[in-house]
Order: structure tokens, then sequence, then C-alpha cells
């Protein structure tokens, strides 16, 4: 594809030309080094990924893989890319398990899941990331979605998704199990492209840098293929969160459909890395798969992000990776 930078530079969509020019930088790096990979990551019927790192070795969860949406099932990684299915960690025997998220507490040790269950929020508890975890209590009622953020002081919140009307809240925690407060609700479904099949505001996710808070979440319906991802950004982890202008970042694409709700981690050089499902096709059901795409932050930290399916891309950096283009 030929993009006239004249034409770029002449309008409004100025603030394409890093998502475009790391586009470009992303296809020429995974075919000089070899060290790439293409998406589908993980194949099968799975959604809203969640992915923690602990001791060196990645820990995935996903709605979906245990007869069909009835519990959660962790699979292992060393590099992002390659994926082992590990065994079920939670199973509680009642239907419709969507969305986990887990947390390591640096404090105990201990690992918590927040999970849907039935559209409803609780959490569960284990002493490691391959489970089993054991239920603590349910924390929020015609809800899902949850997420765990730690703060540099060591304050908590729960983020998740307030139905009817889809509205995404935030949760001042005292604990991992216990709330401290009142919620509040940060953003409801407003913007034209969170209302294009569906008004929808779903599957937050906190990130924080050089002091700004980065809630990326996703929006309009996710059984269409108009599923896309955007962000807003706060001086506080409470608000109030102004969107992105040029949101969404991701989106819909020739051949790629509805890719988003998905988590952001880190790879061994700090590279910033967005794990999220797609669409199998253009149908208006739930077929979906996990994807790996890069996030990426501009000089005047707008955050950018891509889709990508059946093309190479470069791969995250792993200690191994790296090491070995150090020798060359």
């Amino acid at each position: 594809m030929i993009i006239s930078l004249r034409w770029l530079f002449a309008t409004r969509w100025l603030h394409l030309v890093p998502l475009i020019a790391a586009s470009y930088w992303v296809e020429a790096q995974a075919a000089d080094k070899g060290d790439s990979y293409q998406n589908p990551i993980i194949q099968g019927n799975l959604a809203d990924p969640t992915v923690i790192r602990h001791q060196s070795v990645y820990y995935l969860y996903a709605t979906g893989g245990v007869d069909e949406d009835n519990g959660y099932r962790v699979y292992t990684s060393r590099n992002l890319v390659d994926w082992e299915a590990g065994p079920v960690v939670f199973r509680p025997g009642i239907p419709h398990i969507w969305a986990p998220d887990v947390w390591c507490d640096p404090n105990s040790g201990k690992f918590y899941l927040y999970y849907t269950a039935n559209q409803a929020v609780g959490v569960a508890e284990a002493e490691g990331p391959l489970g089993p975890f054991t239920i603590r209590k349910k924390l929020c009622d015609s809800s899902i979605d949850a997420h765990l953020f730690r703060d540099d002081d060591g304050k908590l919140y729960l983020y998740f998704v307030q139905l009817p009307g889809f509205r995404i809240t935030v949760q001042p925690m005292a604990t991992p199990t216990e709330k401290s407060g009142e919620s509040k609700v940060l953003i409801k479904p407003e913007s034209d492209w969170e209302k294009l099949s569906g008004h929808v505001t779903e599957g937050p996710w906190m990130i924080k840098r050089a002091g700004r808070y980065y809630l990326i979440y996703s929006g309009s319906g996710a059984d269409t293929p108009n599923y896309a991802v955007g962000y807003a950004t706060a001086d506080n982890p409470d608000g109030p969160f102004t969107r992105a202008p040029h949101n969404p970042i991701i989106q819909r694409s020739e051949g790629l459909y509805g890719p988003g709700h998905g988590c952001a981690v880190r790879d061994d050089a700090g590279n910033w890395w967005h794990i999220y499902h797609q669409k199998e096709s253009d149908r208006v059901e739930w077929k979906r798969f996990i994807c790996l795409d890069r996030l990426w932050f501009d000089q005047a930290g707008r955050l950018y992000g891509a889709a990508s399916r059946g093309k190479p891309r470069s791969a995250p950096a792993t200690l191994s990776n790296t090491e070995s283009r150090r020798q060359k």
C-alpha cells in the first residue's frame, strides 16, 4: 500500500503517521530478523484473554475452552508466541464464565482470580498461577469484565462493567477481596464507534505510564465485526477520564474482524504488547481466537495499536532472542 506523505500532512490525519510508520517497521523487522510470528497465536474459540508473568513464565486465561464457557483453562508460554494448554483452573459449576483477570499479590504471594459468572463479578484465590482457584466471595451483581489494578502507592482499584448500560466503573479496594468506599462510573457508550453495533463500552484494562493513567477498553457489540479498541486518559486512577481523539486505535480492516477485549503486557525489552481476540468472520456470532500485536506511544504520550492476521510480525523480545542478536 502506497500512501502520500504530502496528503497526510495536508489533512487532519497527521496523527496516523507514527501508526503507519510503525506498521512498516514491524513488517520489515520481522522479515530481516527471522524472529517472527503470525496471528492467531492460539486457535480455538477463545476470547477476552488476560496474561500475567510469574517467574519468567507467562500465564494466559481466557473465556472458553472448558465445555464452551463453563470455566477457565490456563495456557503457558515463555515468549508470548508459543502457548501450551494447561489444566482447568476454575470450574464453579454454573454457566457463562467469562472474562477472567488474574493478579498476584506481591505481599502475600497469593493469586486472585476476578471472574464473571452469569453476569456477576466475584473473586477466587489460589496458591499459584496453575490453580485451582477457590471462590472467596461475590463482589458485584449485574456486572462483567473485572480487572484489578495496583497503583505505585500500593492502592488497589477494581475496574468492571455495570449492566445494563455497559458502564465502565471503578471500585477502590481495601484488600484484594474487600471493597473500600463507593464505586464510580468512568465511561459509558457515547462516541459513535462505541455505538456502531450496539451501545457498548467494556473490557477495561489499565496502564500507568509517566504518571498518566491509560484506560484501554473495547466498544460496540462483541459479536459483531465492528468491535474495536480505544482508550481514555486521566491524572488519577478514578478519573475523570478523557477519551483519545484518535479513537478507535484498533479496529476492523480488510479480512480482519472485531479486534478487542484484551490485556497489555511487556516483553524483556520493555515493549508493550496487546493480547486480545479477533472474530473468525464478519458474521454476527461468537467464534473468536487469540492474537498478539504491538502497542506503542508517540513522543506526546499518545497510545497506538495495530491488529494483524496471517502476516509475519516481529516477535516479542525475550532474553534468549535478545542474547542471540547480540552474538550475531
